[in-house]
């Protein structure tokens, strides 16, 4: 009879790896079948770095990110830091600039050199684009913090002052007090009296004011009075004036200025009849407009993190793109035309919901994620973003302060790096567009979540439920309601199927937001302050894991496995630590004895030696 090699081994390894590779074939062969591949992906996905639809996957460039992120740092500096300092912090970016050109300039000849010359190059374009960032913010901190302008401010004179208006207005309730509610309005001030001295000059300020200001429009020269106070810390503007007048026209607004607020102001007025929750919310998601929102509806669509649905966001402009990009191909339009004629109307939609820095900030971050997310440019998404950034931190520093322009980055973010590997996660039978509703809130709400706690201590529990729910109504309120704002001054009879449909579908959002805010823990509180985000920045990073646990089972069971069999080895190897296979050499094993408590040797039974056949006495022998 024959000996069976794995029966006499011995060993942990005798019967603990031949019961986990029976498992292992049972879950292979019955319970966890391969996944279905689709057949144009089936002979790529043997190959590693490949997409779920087979297609080679772009490496993501990330050689933007530190410019973004040192010119954004910069930024920062030159709203908090005195001018003194600021002009420090430019000096040495230049000077590490001129630094980094030498070394690669003596790279070039002795061609050699541990740190990579496009490593050197990218780091010394870095801080100069830091540099400039810095430079614009010192122009601004100069009339912040010196000049006749912030002595005016500082003393808290009343004056008399010429501005012109710079951006739409802003309402900021007071809860609890009817007709108290006041409205900021950002805008450039250009000539001050102040203590009978004349100052002219420009200077950003924030002004703020009753109801008669909130019909001003960007462009408009105005004279008013008022008192000049210092602004709060961390803000760009350089004074913010308390507006004891209403605004006085010196000069009207443009007519490409004024046209898209009276067709604001109309499609408002036109969106009455409708009636009930659409009646405010519609005009905001389509218009930006939330001037008739109802405070109740506010209040739940902010509870359930659907505030970015009551005015126009990235996702609008995302929309508004991808259905001129879809219309420009079905008629098949070549690539370059499409994307010109799509691109012509997004800028027109801006246009008419007013060019100002929100808006165009959401219009290119809804760009960015469009592009990204479409699988045209996935490796390249991070690079858009961060010229993105960078072009906007150049233009306006003072962003680098602002909580929206974070939220918005992060956002994009989230659908740029994360919102594509969630779709090739989920299964192939899952229909692209579900898929992409599914990542688009997912990925923007981890992202955005540590900043969201910081704002508003608190959790949204079902934020991301009831942001996929009312996805499917989001498209049809922002294309119908745009497409019909500029039927509604030309041609009222043929606006109202598309505002009847877009208000319908307004009304559902509004729904979904008082349904899921109505439900018994929809606003957890958490933890304020940094604790707060770094609390629900482990929660996110675990949600993703858990995510992608769920998703790859075949995965994970190979992960418990790797896992099983390292802690074999573990086993077989903890003798050899203790000394125990000496002891057990010794044929006797030294310990406590529970009963008496003294230390005992206690004998071990050896092991016979198979290699050792027994040896059979013959019959009668003695």
């Amino acid at each position: 009879m024959r000996t069976n090699p794995d029966v006499q081994s011995t060993g942990v390894r005798s019967i603990v790896p031949r019961t986990a590779g029976g498992i292992r074939a049972l879950l292979v062969a019955r319970i966890l079948p391969a996944p279905a591949v689709r057949p144009q992906a089936a002979g790529k996905q043997a190959s590693a770095g490949t997409g779920a639809a087979g297609r080679p996957r772009r490496r993501t460039d990330l050689r933007l990110a530190p410019p973004a992120l040192l010119a954004w740092a910069a930024a920062v500096a030159g709203v908090w830091l005195p001018l003194p300092a600021l002009g420090l912090v430019i000096g040495g970016l230049l000077l590490g600039a001129a630094a980094l050109l030498a070394a690669i300039r003596r790279r070039s000849r002795t061609r050699a050199g541990p740190v990579p010359r496009s490593f050197l190059t990218t780091l010394g374009v870095a801080l100069v684009l830091a540099a400039a960032v810095a430079s614009h913010s010192a122009v601004a901190a100069s009339q912040k913090h010196g000049g006749a302008v912030a002595e005016a401010v500082s003393s808290r004179s009343a004056v008399v002052i010429e501005l012109e208006i710079a951006g739409p207005p802003r309402l900021l309730k007071s809860p609890g007090r009817a007709g108290a509610d006041r409205w900021a309005v950002p805008a450039t001030a250009s000539t001050i009296i102040a203590r009978g001295n004349l100052i002219r000059g420009e200077a950003e300020l924030l002004i703020m004011g009753g109801a008669d200001w909130q019909r001003v429009v960007p462009g408009q020269r105005i004279r008013t009075t008022g008192k000049l106070r210092p602004p709060e810390d961390g803000q760009s503007q350089a004074g913010i004036l308390s507006a004891g007048t209403g605004p006085a026209t010196i000069v009207a607004p443009s007519g490409w200025q004024e046209g898209p607020a009276a067709l604001r102001g109309r499609f408002a007025a036109a969106a009455e009849w409708i009636g009930g929750d659409a009646r405010g919310l519609l005009p905001g998601m389509v218009t930006g407009d939330t001037s008739f929102l109802d405070e109740q509806l506010q209040t739940d669509m902010k509870t359930v993190g659907m505030t970015h649905l009551t005015a126009v966001s990235g996702a609008n402009c995302s929309l508004i793109l991808g259905a001129l990009l879809l219309a420009a191909r079905t008629v098949r339009l070549p690539r370059a035309p499409a994307a010109a004629a799509a691109l012509a109307g997004l800028a027109l939609f801006v246009l008419m919901v007013g060019p100002d820095a929100s808006v165009l900030r959401a219009a290119l971050m809804g760009a960015i994620g469009l592009v990204s997310l479409s699988g045209g440019r996935t490796g390249r998404g991070l690079s858009f973003l961060s010229l993105a950034v960078i072009g906007l931190l150049m233009a306006d520093p003072a962003l680098g302060t602002s909580f929206s322009f974070l939220l918005s980055v992060l956002a994009t973010l989230g659908i740029v790096v994360a919102g594509p590997r969630i779709m090739e996660w989920l299964p192939p039978v899952v229909p692209r567009w579900l898929a992409a509703g599914l990542a688009v809130p997912l990925s923007a709400q981890l992202f955005c979540g540590p900043v969201i706690v910081l704002l508003q201590p608190q959790f949204s529990s079902f934020a991301l439920p009831a942001n996929m729910v009312a996805a499917p109504l989001v498209a049809p309120v922002t294309i119908l309601g745009t497409a019909a704002v500029p039927l509604v001054p030309l041609a009222p009879w043929a606006a109202v199927v598309p505002m009847a449909v877009a208000g319908a579908c307004a009304a559902g959002v509004a729904g979904v937001a008082r349904f899921f805010s109505a439900l018994p823990g929809a606003s957890l509180p958490w933890p304020e302050g940094p604790f707060g985000a770094a609390t629900m920045l482990v929660l996110s990073a675990c949600t993703i894991l858990a995510l992608w646990l769920i998703l790859h089972p075949r995965a994970v069971w190979a992960l418990v496995l790797a896992a099983h069999r390292r802690t074999v080895d573990l086993l077989e190897l903890w003798p050899r630590f203790t000394g125990l296979d000496e002891r057990r050499r010794r044929g006797s094993l030294r310990g406590n004895n529970p009963i008496s408590g003294r230390n005992q040797e206690w004998p071990l039974r050896k092991k016979p030696d198979p290699s050792r056949r027994r040896q059979l006495r013959p019959p009668g022998a003695m």
